[in-house]
C-alpha cells in the first residue's frame, strides 16, 4: 500500500521515462481526477496510506498516459474559455489558441445575432460564444459531419443549460436560413504533415477533424465558396487558421468579395484567425 506522495512520484517518473511532455503536471492532473483532491489536501495528507482499488485505477491511467493517450481523453474533460467541456476521442481537444477565434468573433456579435458554427466538434466555440454573449445571440446552430462529435456537443449543451441546435451536415449541405456570423475551425493540416504531429494528436485525435487535404486549404475554399449564400449582407465570416495560412486566406477571402479582411495573430505572434465581412462586392468564389 502506497502513500499519495509515493504514488505521485511513481506516476511522474513513469511518464518521464515514456518521454511524455509535462510528465509531472500530467501525473498530478490524473491524481486530482482519480482521488478528487486539491493540492492543499495533498500537502496535508501526502503520507496517508491509500485504498488499493483507487491506487490501481490511478496506475492504469498513468500507463494509458504513457501510451500517449491525452490526459483530456482519460479524464473526459477539457477547459476552454474558462468553461469545462466534455471530450472524448470523437472530438478535438479544445486548444488555448482557439480562444483567439472566440475573442475576435465576440467583437462582431451584435444584439439579435444569428450564429452558425461549421465543423463544431465538441461545440466549445459555439457554446463559449453563447455564454460570453448572453442576450445578444437570438439563434445558434452548430453543424458537423460526425454523428459522434455531435453527441458530445449535445451533451455539453445540456450540461451547460444552453439553447443551441446541433445537426449533422457536410459543411452547408443541411444548413438552412441566413446568419449574421459564421464561425469555423475546420481541418487545416496538410495531409503530408499529419505524420509529423505529436503522438497524442496523430494517434488519438480524430483524423477527420485534422486533415485539411493536400495543402491544408481544402475546407477554407469550400466554406468561402458557399458561406455567402448563408451569410446576411454585412455579416462576418470568422476562421481559425494555421500559422502559415494567413496570406492564403486573405487572398482567398478578398477574391471572393469579402471586405475588411484581417489576419489576427495569437499571443505567440503567429497567424491564428482570419475574418472578413460580406459586402456589396461579394461574389461566387
Amino acid at each position: 500500500m502506497s502513500t499519495l506522495r509515493q504514488l505521485l512520484s511513481w506516476g511522474s517518473e513513469t511518464l518521464e521515462k515514456a518521454e511524455v511532455p509535462d510528465s509531472g503536471q500530467d501525473a498530478w492532473m490524473l491524481m486530482e481526477e482519480v482521488f478528487g483532491i486539491e493540492k492543499s489536501y495533498y500537502f496535508l495528507h501526502g503520507t496517508d496510506k491509500i485504498d488499493l482499488d483507487v491506487q490501481k485505477r490511478y496506475e492504469e491511467m498513468i500507463w494509458d498516459r504513457a501510451k500517449r493517450i491525452p490526459v483530456q481523453y482519460l479524464t473526459g474533460k477539457a477547459w476552454f474559455m474558462g468553461y469545462e467541456f466534455l471530450v472524448n476521442s470523437s472530438v478535438l481537444i479544445p486548444r488555448f489558441d482557439t480562444e483567439v477565434l472566440v475573442e475576435e468573433t465576440i467583437k462582431h456579435i451584435m444584439p439579435g445575432c444569428r450564429l452558425l458554427d461549421v465543423c463544431t466538434g465538441s461545440g466549445c466555440i459555439l457554446l463559449s460564444l453563447l455564454e460570453e454573449c448572453k442576450g445578444r445571440i437570438s439563434a445558434a446552430t452548430g453543424v458537423d459531419i460526425s454523428k459522434d462529435a455531435l453527441q458530445v456537443a449535445i451533451a455539453n449543451r445540456n450540461r451547460m443549460g444552453l439553447t443551441a441546435d446541433f445537426r449533422e451536415s457536410d459543411l452547408f449541405s443541411d444548413v438552412e436560413g441566413v446568419y449574421d456570423v459564421i464561425v469555423s475551425n475546420p481541418p487545416y493540416i496538410a495531409t503530408k504533415e499529419l505524420e509529423g504531429l505529436m503522438p497524442e494528436v496523430r494517434e488519438h485525435e480524430p483524423i477527420l477533424a485534422l486533415d485539411g487535404m493536400e495543402d491544408g486549404l481544402y475546407f477554407y475554399r469550400e466554406i468561402v465558396a458557399q458561406a455567402g449564400e448563408y451569410l446576411e449582407q454585412g455579416g462576418w465570416l470568422c476562421f481559425e487558421i494555421g500559422y502559415d495560412q494567413g496570406e492564403a486566406l486573405k487572398e482567398m477571402m478578398t477574391e471572393a468579395g469579402y471586405g475588411q479582411v484581417k489576419i489576427i495573430k495569437d499571443l505567440a505572434g503567429l497567424d491564428r484567425v482570419a475574418i472578413g465581412q460580406k459586402n456589396n462586392n461579394w461574389n461566387e468564389f
